[in-house]
C-alpha cells in the first residue's frame, strides 16, 4: 500500500470522516509506536482497539502513514505520542486536525530527557532523544502516566485499570531488577550500537553507549577511525543495530574488529520480552569485552 503525501492525507481525511477503518465497535485509540500498544492492552485488556502509527519495520524517524491508519484516526478517542519522535513534528498537528476531539497525552512529558543532536532525513531535528521507553525506569513513570489517562478516558473501568497496572508495574520491576543484577558485575560497561536507541538505558543502569551514527547520518571517515579504535580498546566484540536499519556500515566495523552484529527490536509490541532480550544481550556483550 502506497504512502500518502500531505495533499493526499488532507483529501483522505474528508474521505474518510464516514468509512469505518475497523469492523468492530470497539473505541480507537491511536499511538505513535507499537511498544505503546503493550502498556495500554497490560491496563485496559482489549476495551480499545490499539490504532499504532509507526507499524513493525518502519523507521519512526522518517514514517508517513499509510490510508487505513488515517481511517482509523479519524475514529480514535485519544492520541499517545512520545513527544520527541522525527515523524511527529511533522505529522502530529496535520493529526490533530484531521480528529479534533481526541484526547491528547504525551508521554515525554513525564520523563526527564536526554538530549538529542541528532537531524534526520527530512530534516526533522529531535529536541531530546526519543527511546525512553526502552529503560524499564522510564517504563514505570510512562505506565503510570498511562493509566491515569485511561482511567480518566473510562472512568466506569477505573477499578480494573488500576488493579491490571500493579500487575503490569510488578513486570517491569522484574525486568529493570534483572537490568540491575545483570548490570552491576559487570567491569565493562560501554557498548557500540549504529543508532543511539538506548541512551536512557545506559543512563538509567551507568552504561555508556557508543553511537555508529552521527548526527543521525552515516559516520565519515574520521568518526569511523575513531569508532574502530574505541572498539580495540574496550574489546568491543558486539555491535548492536536496530531491525529498521541497514547493516553496511555497522558490518564494516564489525569485520574490522573482529565483532559480531546483533539486531535488537526496540520497537516490538512486545516490550518485555524485547528489553528483556536487549538487556541480556547487553550483558553477553559486557562478559565477551573482557580484557
Amino acid at each position: 500500500m502506497a504512502r500518502i503525501s500531505f495533499f493526499a492525507f488532507i483529501l483522505l481525511a474528508f474521505l474518510s470522516c464516514g468509512r469505518n477503518g475497523v469492523d468492530d465497535d470497539r473505541p480507537v485509540i491511536t499511538v505513535s509506536i507499537a511498544p505503546y500498544k503493550y502498556f495500554i492492552e497490560k491496563i485496559c485488556g482489549d476495551d480499545f482497539i490499539v490504532n499504532v502509527m509507526v507499524p513493525a519495520g518502519a523507521n519512526p524517524h522518517v514514517y508517513e502513514p499509510y490510508p487505513d491508519q488515517i481511517t482509523n484516526l479519524r475514529k480514535s478517542v485519544a492520541y499517545v505520542s512520545n513527544g520527541y519522535l522525527g515523524f511527529e513534528m511533522t505529522w502530529l498537528d496535520r493529526f490533530y486536525e484531521v480528529n479534533r476531539n481526541m484526547v491528547k497525552l504525551s508521554l515525554g512529558d513525564y520523563i526527564e530527557p536526554l538530549e538529542s543532536d541528532h537531524h534526520h532525513e527530512g530534516d526533522h531535528v529531535e529536541s531530546a532523544d526519543p527511546h525512553y521507553w526502552v529503560s524499564p525506569q522510564c517504563a514505570r513513570v510512562m505506565a503510570k502516566a498511562l493509566k491515569e489517562f485511561l482511567c480518566k478516558l473510562n472512568p466506569a473501568r477505573k477499578e480494573l485499570y488500576e488493579e491490571n497496572f500493579y500487575a503490569l508495574d510488578s513486570i517491569i520491576i522484574s525486568v529493570d531488577q534483572t537490568a540491575e543484577e545483570l548490570f552491576s558485575h559487570n567491569i565493562n560497561r560501554s557498548f557500540m550500537i549504529f543508532h543511539p536507541n538506548l541512551g536512557y538505558l545506559a543512563r538509567d543502569y551507568n552504561l555508556e553507549e557508543i553511537s555508529v551514527e552521527y548526527e543521525g547520518k552515516e559516520p565519515p571517515p574520521s568518526r569511523l577511525k575513531y569508532l574502530i579504535d574505541r572498539a580495540r580498546e574496550d574489546s568491543l566484540k558486539m555491535i548492536f543495530i536496530q531491525k529498521e536499519y541497514d547493516t553496511k556500515n555497522a558490518k564494516a566495523i564489525a569485520d574490522e574488529i573482529g565483532a559480531e552484529i546483533k539486531i535488537i527490536d526496540p520497537l516490538s509490541e512486545d516490550w518485555e520480552s524485547s528489553t528483556l532480550e536487549i538487556i541480556h544481550s547487553l550483558n553477553k556483550s559486557f562478559k565477551k569485552s573482557t580484557k
